[in-house]
């Protein structure tokens, strides 16, 4: 027989032995789990190759024989809610396992960034919510931190159901229990939460590579993806190259002659700052909220003795992206914001004299930089001495986010790889039942916001597609977070609310949580978790359950040009339009057809809100709430706010004379 077969031969045997090891239930079933009510459950796990294992819970029993590999999966009928049940596995192997304290009710998968992982213990009024937690029907499953290259039929270590108590939720995500909390009594069922989230996270992190692929424009991503598989040292160094192109094309100071890493450039007129936490504490007051390239030099006087052989160049965390260089030469390049670069500097490179050390950095939000503190920034050379690049820089901004776009991330980076989290933290929950699933994520995407509204609707297709489709969808808006705007300006907090909207409205069975009044200013994750998931719990009992309540506030339904009014009519009302804090609505915005736009009056008028148009004749939209902090005062009756938007202005004329 040929080495073909033996090797094959080999992996069933490890397969098998390891499928024997194994518990016979899969991780997934443990003590306190909330089965999903009402829909085909199924049970699966690990036994001897062949083996009949038989499944029993409450009154129903199903069974499945292990494949060639030990996998072994059986379906149980539907069942009503209920429990506490034991459910047993036995196996003709001889094996047998018993979990206790099973319910049968709504499980709900929790899913995004960090004010997703936002725990318990830091919410506003924690103290009373930890003492009030004692509601043993809402049980909490959480997924640990895990990222994988490849899709993953198992969790990371210390995935576990629990009861909810002050200890078990303290931890868990707030939002995510909130909406439990709330949700559970209204239905008087037995709630299981799970949650699977990692904050600074991407949204192509959590979309399977397949839909990926089939979204189209991330093929360079896939190869490399595939290339670090089988070589990860090998693709890192070519997908430096791939990035390297990228400079070259988006970086005015890379395509420039003599280039800003060139030692012939000249930098005499540039900033000096010592580059100690992000750029908007540098006392420059061009960075105070720059998104987008700047670049730092500094020039260190070697002996000849430093300049012999290969040297580090360490430069601490920056954020996001770095192109670094010496001497002209390209020593390294990484893509995270907290990842510490730690740069070789081949031999040769250095010489007796003068060094230029240059730096390239593109901040994806306001707040970049070399933000690790002084003494991490050194220069260590062969014989084991080093340099403290505490002194002064210079530094000069290259090009706003806005001219250069975003940068395509490295692919097997958690935070910002293609499908990493999805591999390793959602691919193992299927083929779990859910009532629905709860999204909040997009921080990490406010660069990209057009595109992150055609991910966002892959991510919903993909999950769909693992854990049933027309599943319900409840998607958190982005609050209000930075600087309050004095003029109309461009957003993309905005433009990414205004995608969330979009997809709310044009995928089936999907819901859109408004959080606009809930965010902090100066804090990016708000404290505020209660209300966020209150409305959660508000829009699944509408949209799930179908009760007759009004579970979100005022929605747009068109903008209409009457002379020298523009009429802006609401869908959500309860009973009526309300505006807070003032006698007249704020924050509505005329845009003309190149978004010129300018702040306008407003008044309520029955439940519609007019807008005066007399000094803006061409105005072809309206915008409301479109800032990244803005201050909006329009809600419903219920208390509940309008959503921000953009809208056309239907049938625009101008006002008769």
């Amino acid at each position: 027989m040929g080495k073909s077969f033996w090797a094959a031969l080999a992996v069933l045997l490890a397969g098998a032995a390891e499928a024997q090891n194994a518990p016979l239930l899969y991780a997934n079933f443990q003590d306190h789990e909330v089965l999903q009510r009402d829909k085909p459950i199924p049970v699966w796990g690990t036994d001897e190759p062949g083996a009949k294992v038989t499944v029993t819970v409450a009154s129903e029993s199903a069974s499945a024989v292990a494949d060639a590999a030990g996998k072994w999966q059986a379906v149980l009928a539907p069942l009503k809610a209920g429990g506490p049940y034991d459910l047993e596995a036995a196996s003709t192997s001889g094996r047998l396992q018993v979990i206790s304290d099973v319910m049968i009710g709504d499980v709900y998968l929790c899913s995004g960034q960090s004010n997703m992982e936002f725990p318990t213990e830091f919410a506003s009024g924690y103290t009373n919510d930890l003492d009030g937690a004692t509601n043993t029907m809402i049980r909490l499953f959480h997924v640990e931190r895990f990222a994988s290259v490849t899709p993953r039929d198992s969790y990371g270590a210390g995935a576990s159901w629990a009861v909810t108590s002050p200890q078990t939720v303290r931890d868990f995500s707030a939002v995510c229990y909130f909406f439990g909390r709330a949700l559970q009594p209204k239905l008087n069922v037995p709630v299981g939460l799970v949650e699977s989230s990692w904050g600074g996270t991407m949204i192509t992190a959590w979309i399977g590579a397949d839909e990926v692929r089939a979204l189209g424009t991330y093929q360079p991503e896939l190869d490399a993806m595939a290339h670090y598989a089988t070589d990860p040292e090998a693709a890192k160094k070519a997908w430096l190259q791939f990035i390297d192109g990228w400079w070259q094309a988006h970086d005015p100071a890379s395509a420039t002659s003599p280039a800003w890493r060139d030692p012939a450039y000249d930098d005499a007129s540039w900033d000096e700052i010592v580059p100690t936490g992000y750029w908007n504490s540098w006392g420059v007051k061009a960075l105070g909220d720059f998104a987008g390239i700047v670049w730092l030099r500094k020039t260190v006087t070697l002996t000849a003795d430093q300049a012999k052989g290969e040297a580090v160049l360490s430069l601490g965390p920056i954020d996001d992206v770095d192109t670094s260089w010496v001497n002209g030469v390209q020593v390294g390049g990484e893509d995270g914001w907290d990842i510490p670069r730690v740069y070789k500097v081949p031999a040769g490179t250095l010489h007796a004299g003068k060094n230029l050390i240059a730096v390239g950095v593109l901040a994806l939000s306001s707040g970049g930089g070399l933000w690790g503190p002084a003494d991490a920034k050194t220069l260590q050379f062969a014989d084991g001495s080093k340099m403290v690049l505490d002194t002064p820089w210079r530094t000069r901004i290259s090009a706003p986010l806005s001219e250069t776009g975003g940068i395509p991330h490295a692919p097997w980076l958690p935070e910002n790889g293609i499908a990493m989290l999805y591999n390793g933290m959602i691919a193992p929950l299927s083929p779990i039942g859910l009532s629905g699933i709860i999204w909040y994520q997009g921080e990490s995407d406010t660069w990209q916001p057009e595109e992150y509204g055609r991910l966002l609707g892959g991510l919903i297709d993909d999950w769909r597609g693992k854990f049933g489709a027309d599943l319900p969808f409840l998607v958190v808006q982005l609050p209000n977070y930075g600087a309050p705007a004095t003029k109309p300006e461009q957003s993309d907090w905005a433009e990414l609310r205004e995608s969330q909207r979009h997809v709310a409205d044009s995928v089936p069975n999907t819901g859109l949580a408004v959080t606009i009044d809930l965010g902090q200013r100066d804090n990016i994750h708000p404290t505020d978790k209660q209300a966020v998931g209150a409305r959660l719990a508000l829009l699944a009992e509408k949209l799930i359950y179908k009760m007759d309540i009004v579970a979100s506030g005022p929605t747009p339904l068109a903008a209409v040009r009457e002379g020298d009014k523009i009429r802006v009519s609401f869908a959500n009302l309860a009973d009526g339009l309300a505006i807070y804090e003032a006698g007249r609505p704020i924050s509505f915005q005329l845009c003309d057809a190149k978004e010129q736009c300018r702040f306008v009056d407003a008044t309520l008028q029955q439940n519609a809100i007019l807008l005066d148009a007399a000094a803006m004749p061409d105005a072809a939209s309206v915008r409301y709430c479109w800032a990244d902090s803005p201050l909006c005062n329009v809600y419903n009756a219920a208390g509940l706010p309008a959503v921000p938007f953009e809208l056309p202005i239907a049938s625009a004329t101008r006002p008769r004379k």
